[in-house]
Parts: structure tokens; sequence; C-alpha cells
């Protein structure tokens, strides 16, 4: 059996950390630029470097890497220090644990995130709901390694020694599915996110399931995709 990678986002995809995350993120950048939390951006499929600069632009804060750089160990260690009551407000979304160890026992298969986390929050989010035992995070790719998702593809490809015809991104955003298709890789599009299924097929995404919950269907489509009819009849009951 040929190898596959499956490359993971987390946040909204894996994960629900109902907001908790974003408060821990509301935390370190008051702690690291002196400034109070009082605005958003839309932050889907973006990674942390992004989210923090845009932050700051709409708080009338103008930054540099070197600011994003003091900020990331502040945001790791908050996520350290609080990673009980992460895993007490948040939860693993339906199916996730289910699919991940599916995975895990077909051989030839490796999973891994891609993720716009800076690698230490990464790790806590997925080991914090029990999901780090299927995921092999040494080839993962994390937001402090490039502000473009697309980079982060070729990054994972590269780490895993996988070409991109043999591996598939799992995500929920529109920046998630064009990071995808930019890097090569077939694309799964999960809508447990903010977007919906329309603004991710018109984002590009061929294959789009409302969430994981029926997870042998999920393993379907990640291990046979188009090359097997079988798909064809999963990927019209996902629609």
């Amino acid at each position: 059996m040929a190898t596959r990678l499956v490359l993971w986002d987390i946040d909204h995809t894996l994960v629900d950390t109902r907001g908790f995350g974003w408060a821990l993120f509301a935390e370190a950048f008051h702690q690291v630029t002196g400034v109070a939390l009082e605005r958003q951006p839309r932050i889907g499929g973006m990674t942390e470097p992004v989210i923090f600069r845009e932050t700051a632009r709409l708080h009338g804060l103008s930054t540099t890497r070197e600011e994003f750089d003091a900020f990331a160990p502040v945001l790791a260690e908050l996520h350290l220090r609080h990673a009980a009551e992460l895993r007490e407000r948040g939860h693993a979304l339906p199916g996730a644990a289910s699919v991940l160890a599916a995975l895990g026992r077909v051989p030839g298969v490796r999973q891994t995130v891609l993720t716009g986390n800076i690698r230490a929050t990464a790790h806590v989010k997925v080991a914090a709901y029990g999901l780090d035992r299927h995921l092999d995070l040494g080839i993962g790719a994390y937001g402090e390694e490039s502000e473009d998702r697309a980079e982060l593809v070729t990054l994972a490809l590269d780490r895993a020694g996988c070409p991109a015809s043999e591996a598939v991104l799992v995500g929920d955003t529109p920046g998630d599915v064009r990071a995808g298709l930019a890097g090569g890789v077939r694309v799964v599009a999960v809508a447990t996110g903010r977007c919906g299924r329309e603004e991710l097929r018109s984002a590009g995404a061929e294959v789009v399931v409302p969430d994981l919950s029926a997870h042998e269907d999920i393993v379907q489509l990640i291990m046979d995709g188009h090359r097997d009819g079988r798909a064809g009849a999963v990927r019209q009951r996902s629609r």
C-alpha cells in the first residue's frame, strides 16, 4: 500500500476550545504590548504571526517580527500553564478521535498537523484532548515557520518525504483549501468552523463534509479519493 500523509488543521477541524484559546491570545497580547485586546480580526486560515500583526494593527500598533518573537513564548507558556482548563472548557470535535484512530491502524499512513498555531500551542491543544497519540508532530508544519499556508504544505511534505500526490489536507477554512490546492495535495474540507459548505466549495474544495462524525466515510474519502469509484458515492452523500 502506498504511503499516505494526512495533514490536519487543528482549530475547528479537530478541536474547539470554545473561545478559551482566544482568551489566552488576548492575555499574551496584553502582556507583550501593554494594550488590552478589544478587537479581533477574522482569523480563519491565518497563521499566528499574521493574526498578531493584524490584531496589533486594529489597535493602532505597528509591529515587526521582533514583537511577534516576544509574543510567541508568552502565548506558549500560557497554554502550558492552562492546559487543564483548556481541556475542561473545550473538546475534540465529534468523530475526530475515531477518524485519527482508524487511520492510525492503516499500514503506511502517517498523520500530522498543518496549522497556523505556533508549534508549542499546537502540541498543547491536541494533547489536551488526547489526539496527540495518533499524530507525528515532528513532521508537522506550524504558524511561526511561514505566513503562507501553502509554504507550510511544502514544508510538511518535505519533512515526511511524501509526494504531494499521496497527501491529503483536512481543514475547515477557504485558506486551508487554497493552501492544499496550491501545494498540490487533495483537500477534504469540513464545515465545522465559521465557513459554510458553499464558501468552502467556492474556494476550490472538491469534497466538503459537514463534520467528522461519519468517521468510516471520512476514512474512505481520505484513503480512496478520486481513485476509487466507491468514493464518488461518499462524495455525493457528503454534499
